[in-house]
């Protein structure tokens, strides 16, 4: 046990030993346990025993509930590595990553994430997706958006439209046409408590009941909205990382009272998988069918905690609202010459110039599947390919991040450890023998972002913002 652990709140200690009874022997020695660190592999770019052949880290798997799920030993630093930056794994908490997995996005399909930043499970929808159909991201908090943004590029999600709006705005612009629809709503964390317990961090405790109300009220408006972005046959997934049934069963019930057009489904069931607890919500709410939500326990699942519900709407209804594509004007004779003089010397791929939108000078790939959007707060849409200037075309690293080696004319690949990869992180210009000209930097195989090869020098376009301020092999011993 750490020196530094300290216990969360009595009073939420108090709370959970009244719910679990016999049970909370077990889930209060677990806060004396270390919170658990996993990475879930990008499958946009390798496959699961791929990366386990090639991985510095020793992995464990999470379970058969996540093939693509690992855990990672204590003092491994999955951040810190190369592999990080080039997008070949999310670092997810292992319970997080049963929610994607029960909303099973398929590809070809409608899917939202209505509060997805930082977006772990947003990577989650895209990998399943693979490129195919739309993934609508989606964060009320403009700056959590560009965050997640930023993740969606490392991931290389090509088929998403990232926006920064109200639910009710969503549902305004589009109706009842998603497939499926999730719902990771914000909440008290009780699921946090354990990892700053044993951090010590116990000013960051906020616990009380007036939040936990908060966020309940909170909770139920937002997914009264989502259930007028379902349509009839879809899918609606509720998920918290909290414990206490105010913000649990007792908001599913009360959406499945106002909403008959909506059941409950049992999910697949494995290792660790708890129930719902229907004894936890007022009498006149109860329903035996909460038994079907799940429940991930610290005490009994590897991860800090989550509370799932999986519902589908069982009404046959026509939708709100038909699905409309975007309608927009593509770049003039003049901008697309650009962009096609670039991607001749550069590129040994081909783009759909059908879906090519010039916005303030940035060129973007739309998904093969896009919406309208109306006045939604849009953050990004599509795959950023980079920006027309004057008589120029520069790449972005959206654009990199998609590519292999194998897409450019030219590229430079380096070991993990090597000078070089150490060198470009920091933003450092390396030395090169190719010619003058664009060029993707990769590890093992694996790209990392651009450079520009000028006189014997590859000068440096990994993005500012990105940048290590010094040798990441300093961080990992």
């Amino acid at each position: 046990m750490s020196n530094d652990l300290v216990m969360p709140p009595a009073d939420f200690l108090a709370k959970m030993s009244d719910l679990l009874e016999e049970e909370y022997h077990q889930f209060e020695q677990s806060y004396r346990q270390s919170s658990t660190t996993g990475l879930r592999v990008n499958t946009l770019k390798l496959s699961s025993s791929d990366f386990s052949t090639l991985s510095p880290f020793a992995l464990k798997a999470v379970g058969a509930h996540e093939p693509d799920g690992f855990l990672v030993p204590d003092g491994s630093q999955p951040g810190s590595h190369p592999y990080h930056a080039a997008g070949l794994y999310y670092l997810q908490e292992p319970s997080a990553m049963v929610v994607g997995g029960l909303v099973a996005a398929q590809p070809g399909e409608l899917v939202l994430d209505l509060a997805a930043a930082p977006g772990g499970k947003a990577t989650h929808l895209a990998a399943q997706m693979r490129g195919r159909g739309l993934l609508v991201a989606n964060d009320v908090h403009t700056s959590r958006a560009r965050l997640l943004a930023e993740n969606m590029t490392r991931w290389s999600a090509t088929n998403a439209l990232i926006t920064s709006a109200e639910p009710d705005h969503l549902a305004a612009q589009f109706g009842s046409i998603f497939d499926r629809v999730l719902v990771d709503a914000p909440c008290s964390g009780e699921g946090m408590l354990r990892k700053l317990a044993f951090a010590g961090k116990r000013e960051a405790f906020e616990w009380n009941e007036e939040v936990v109300l908060a966020c309940s009220r909170r909770q139920t408006a937002v997914l009264h909205t989502a259930a007028h972005l379902v349509k009839p046959g879809g899918r609606l997934v509720y998920a918290t990382c909290t414990f206490s049934p105010e913000e649990n069963e007792v908001v599913v019930a009360q959406f499945l009272r106002d909403f008959p057009q909506f059941e409950l489904i049992d999910p697949p069931r494995f290792a660790g998988f708890g129930v719902g607890r229907p004894s936890w919500v007022e009498a006149s709410l109860a329903d035996n069918s909460l038994q079907k939500c799940v429940r991930l326990w610290p005490h009994q699942f590897s991860g800090e905690g989550h509370f799932i519900a999986v519902m589908q709407h069982v009404g046959d209804e026509k939708p709100q609202r038909l699905v409309k594509p975007l309608k927009f004007i593509p770049p003039s004779k003049n901008e697309l010459a650009v962009w096609q003089a670039f991607a001749q010397e550069n590129l040994r791929f081909e783009v759909d110039e059908a879906r090519l939108l010039l916005v303030n000078s940035r060129l973007y790939l739309l998904p093969e599947m896009a919406l309208e959007t109306g006045n939604l707060h849009l953050i990004r849409y599509g795959l950023l390919l980079g920006e027309i200037r004057k008589g120029h075309f520069r790449p972005d690293h959206a654009l990199a991040l998609v590519l292999t080696p194998e897409a450019a004319a030219q590229s430079v690949n380096f070991a993990t450890d090597s000078d070089e990869i150490a060198a470009y992180w920091q933003g450092l210009d390396i030395p090169s023998g190719g010619p003058n000209g664009w060029l993707l930097v990769a590890v093992n195989g694996f790209v990392m972002g651009w450079g520009k090869c000028v006189n014997g020098r590859i000068k440096n376009h990994y993005p500012r913002g990105l940048r290590r301020n010094r040798d990441w092999r300093l961080e990992n011993g």
